[in-house]
């Protein structure tokens, strides 16, 4: 075994240099006062300071943000639905017709996904004049229907493995069964429920094809932009936001992991 430990340690360094090589690079590279960002030109911040008046990037990336916000807590909403029917009711009329819609996104292909969306889109519009073209609504719907299908795996998956006596006990308290939900099952499937919003959450910021099909003039996603430029070159203002995000993400995810391992650690107590 101890032969082996270092024939290990070298693949998982490589693994994480795969990995991460590419990210590191880029936050490198938005310090660079050239504009070429292959070329190292020496250290600048100005690119931020570039970034702060392009108001086309900036207005894309909050739209995202909203965008992402809203597609998570409707898909967490609705795939908790889903998923307290998976497996709470094990028979019920549409059970099967269920699990195949919460399916299918998962393995379907984004283009078709894009195209169906549209289409059905246009055929609604011309039918009850809802919804008025496309925009952030639709982007939004379109988020939903992909996103709230992991967001029900998430869910289902921590309702299949909890001890139901918990329930039980609280109702044969007295308690009536939504009282039961919002102050039992609530906290204990709480952090899946925040895998399964960060999930969605990340789902629909990086989503450039569906929402290529489903976006108008009007609503242009940070994905769409930061594509269209690429095409014609990589800027370092680009560079520069992306920093920003992974800045972001990372102290998002450190604050969910704290919070998780508390409260795991809270629920190992309280069980002892």
């Amino acid at each position: 075994m101890k032969t082996r430990m270092p024939l290990l340690i070298t693949i998982l360094l490589l693994g994480y240099a795969f990995l991460y090589g590419p990210i590191i690079s880029l936050i490198v590279y938005s310090f660079n006062e050239s504009r070429l960002v292959t070329v190292w030109g020496g250290f600048s911040t100005k690119w931020y300071g570039e970034l702060l008046q392009n108001t086309q990037l900036l207005s894309a990336a909050w739209l995202s943000v909203r965008i992402a916000a809203l597609t998570a807590t409707v898909a967490v909403v609705l795939g908790t639905l889903a998923a307290l029917a998976l497996v709470r009711f094990r028979r019920f009329r549409g059970r099967g017709s269920l699990e195949v819609m919460v399916t299918a996104p998962l393995v379907m292909p984004e283009v078709i996904i894009g195209l169906s969306l549209l289409l059905l889109f246009v055929a609604m519009e011309n039918v009850i004049g809802w919804p008025a073209g496309r925009g952030m609504t639709t982007i939004v719907i379109a988020h939903t229907t992909f996103a709230m299908a992991y967001v029900t795996v998430v869910v289902q998956s921590r309702l299949a493995h909890m001890d139901l006596s918990l329930e039980e006990a609280a109702l044969d308290l007295g308690a009536r069964p939504l009282k039961v939900f919002f102050s039992i099952t609530l906290p204990i499937i709480a952090p899946s429920l925040i895998a399964g919003w960060l999930l969605a959450f990340t789902l629909s910021l990086d989503d450039l094809v569906v929402a290529s099909f489903v976006s108008g003039p009007g609503a242009t996603t940070l994905p769409m932009v930061v594509y269209s430029s690429v095409r014609l070159g990589v800027s370092p203002e680009i560079n520069a936001l992306a920093t920003i995000i992974v800045g972001l993400v990372s102290v998002t995810v450190l604050i969910t992991g704290v919070l998780l391992w508390r409260q795991d650690r809270r629920n190992r107590f309280d069980a002892h």
